[in-house]
């Protein structure tokens, strides 16, 4: 029988063209999937409800961030929201915010964010998930589906289309979270899941991470690291939000940055 070296063509001789969906898959970019809360913006200079005291900027959640408060006095929750909306178009995406952005170069990055404002937007991410809302639009307070752009304020006796006043699109505590079902699949399909400045205690955003592939990379990064010990395969960075997402980027991509 002939060697194998006569079965072997000279490699100018070869023409192998991989089929697209090979290629395609070849080619693909893990999925990074990240969570962020409150201590991402906070280093914007924007605080928002997190700790135990049951306040938000010096008011109580349950008078300006829950249904009962807006039926009791809807032009206080009007007048707080309207301060948050010019809180958020005066600040700034921070080194955290442009550093998940960058990492859409190297990984298809989707973030799942319970923050309300747009700076991971203004960063440059451009798969973002708002799980609580966003700031700049607001809804007919009878029709979720009536939903607006807005910059300025919104007043009492501002109406949608169908003549309902107009509120915050924003979710109150007490309220579904309409987007975690979206969310929770695509946290289903992580090849990488990494939680950047949330204390994981609000409901249910915080059960994101039990949808996620048991044996997958995860990552939580806080300056004060919540409770994880039933979390496989988790690396924390117990850092503020600026800080641990350098040091994530570079355990990652494996040089400095």
């Amino acid at each position: 029988m002939p060697g194998l070296r006569h079965w072997q063509c000279p490699p100018e001789t070869l023409n192998f063209s991989p089929h697209p969906q090979i290629l395609n898959l070849l080619m693909a970019k893990k999925k990074m999937v990240v969570l962020t809360g409150a201590g991402i913006s906070a280093e914007s200079g924007l605080r928002t409800f997190r700790d135990s005291d049951g306040l938000w900027e010096g008011f109580d959640v349950t008078e300006v961030a829950t249904p009962r408060g807006w039926r009791k006095d809807p032009s206080l929750v009007l007048e707080f929201y309207n301060q948050r909306r010019k809180n958020v178009l005066e600040a700034s995406p921070n080194a955290a915010h442009h550093g998940l952005a960058e990492l859409e170069k190297h990984f298809d990055v989707q973030i799942i964010t319970q923050n309300i404002d747009d700076l991971h937007e203004r960063a440059g991410s451009t798969q973002v998930l708002h799980l609580h809302g966003e700031i700049f639009k607001m809804r007919s307070e009878v029709n979720e589906e009536l939903v607006y752009e807005i910059r300025t304020d919104i007043l009492l006796g501002d109406k949608a289309e169908d003549g309902a006043q107009l509120r915050p699109h924003i979710v109150w505590f007490e309220e579904p979270v309409p987007m975690i079902e979206k969310a929770a699949m695509i946290t289903a399909r992580a090849d990488i899941f990494v939680v950047v400045g949330t204390s994981l205690v609000v409901y249910p955003a915080a059960g994101l991470v039990n949808f996620t592939p048991h044996r997958i990379p995860k990552y939580i990064i806080d300056k004060k690291i919540p409770s994880v010990s039933s979390v496989h395969n988790l690396t924390t960075i117990e850092k503020p939000a600026t800080e641990g997402v350098k040091e994530f980027i570079e355990m990652v991509m494996g040089f400095e940055v």
